[in-house]
């Protein structure tokens, strides 16, 4: 079986089971936690996948991944997968998790680049016009790029507004060429 199938069937009855419990914005917090651990420590993949480490080893170690606060639910559900055999696909699993989370509650990313630190009252407007054209919520990240030379680019869902400065001079410069 596909293991993107097998994923998102691990991840609907993680999500099913924290919605009954009122606990899905936790576990949504600890999925996060856990795939940037991944992320952040690519041995972790490595050391989850060796058949010679001891389960509860495994399952100590993925409950650090988790975070220090993690839920009961989310503990219950790595005993689930460490009794299953199914830990080598984790990392899907709660990128699964998450994916559904955010298309359950209707939670939209997006990404405001700028040349300089963005200020509070300008990432607010930028927070507000995607929520306004979404109708949904919004998980607002900022991120500086001295490479755009000024303006901003902004992305979220499909959608990319790139207003930089670099941009306009890219395409000034396309135009004299032709």
């Amino acid at each position: 079986m596909d293991i993107g199938v097998i994923s998102v069937r691990y991840a609907r009855a993680l999500l099913k089971s924290a919605l009954e419990q009122k606990l899905d914005e936790a576990v949504y917090q600890d999925m996060q936690t856990l795939s940037n651990s991944y992320i952040d420590v690519p041995q972790l993949r490595l050391t989850i996948c060796n058949p010679m480490m001891a389960k509860d080893k495994k399952r100590d170690l993925l409950l650090t991944a988790c975070g220090a606060n993690h839920s009961q639910l989310s503990e219950a559900f790595v005993n689930l997968v460490l009794g299953e055999d199914r830990e080598d696909i984790l990392q899907f699993i709660s990128n699964a998790y998450i994916t559904l989370y955010r298309q359950h509650k209707n939670v939209i990313r997006a990404k405001l680049i700028t040349a300089k630190t963005a200020s509070e009252d300008m990432v607010q407007k930028m927070k507000q016009m995607v929520e306004s054209r979404t109708k949904g919520s919004v998980e607002f990240e900022t991120e500086t790029n001295p490479e755009i030379i000024g303006g901003f680019i902004l992305e979220y869902d499909t959608y990319r507004m790139d207003a930089s400065v670099k941009n306009k001079l890219n395409t000034i410069l396309h135009t004299l060429k032709k």
